[in-house]
């Protein structure tokens, strides 16, 4: 049995039809969204677009893994009076904030965390160790209270820095280790208004 439309419209219809049947697809389903929780952010493309899950850093974080060296002289020491750390996409931050100027300090590797005094070792595990040391600088006041309070080990339980460690305030000289999961990049910077010291480790 023929078809009582002519072949040219029947195929003009079946066109419509389908154009008909994909858009009322694409109203129904709308535009996926991609949205993220207050206080993170979304993250786009596959595991290795993005740099998680791999060796190599994602966009924005620290590659230099070169120890730092700045020398203060004739300064008035430092207090430091807290040290924070958070996640960010693609590193983690600590920010060391003082009273009173930055002072001079190093950022080094270490095979394990020492206590400055004692020189005992730190009973802290990780893939790696990056040691802060300020100076001049104190985390106590004239009356010998702790200013930065708590400690000496600070849980952090980021993506790389696993534990901020109190490892020292002597003699001028206030030490800092971060416990990484694993060694990577890092940069650090120096901000006023108030004055902190930052220092971001790649995931």
């Amino acid at each position: 049995m023929r078809s009582s439309s002519p072949p040219g419209l029947r195929s003009a219809r079946s066109r419509a039809a389908a154009l008909l049947a994909c858009l009322a697809v694409l109203t129904a389903c709308g535009t996926v969204q991609q949205t993220a929780l207050p206080g993170t952010s979304a993250t786009t493309g596959s595991p290795a677009e993005s740099g998680a899950g791999r060796g190599t850093p994602g966009p924005g974080a620290p590659t230099s893994t070169t120890e730092v060296d700045v020398e203060r002289d004739g300064i008035e020491p430092a207090t430091v009076t807290a040290v924070r750390y958070a996640a960010h996409d693609t590193y983690d931050r600590v920010v060391v904030d003082l009273k009173g100027g930055v002072p001079g300090y190093t950022v080094k590797w270490a095979d394990e965390l020492m206590e400055d005094a004692s020189g005992q070792p730190i009973d802290v595990h990780g893939g790696a160790y990056l040691q802060l040391t300020l100076f001049p600088a104190n985390a106590h006041d004239d009356d010998g209270a702790p200013t930065w309070a708590g400690g000496p080990i600070y849980p952090a339980k980021l993506t790389n820095l696993t534990d901020v460690v109190r490892t020292g305030d002597f003699e001028g000289r206030v030490g800092i280790g971060l416990v990484l999961a694993r060694k990577a990049g890092f940069q650090v910077k120096e901000q006023g208004g108030p004055s902190r010291l930052v220092i971001d480790v790649a995931h």
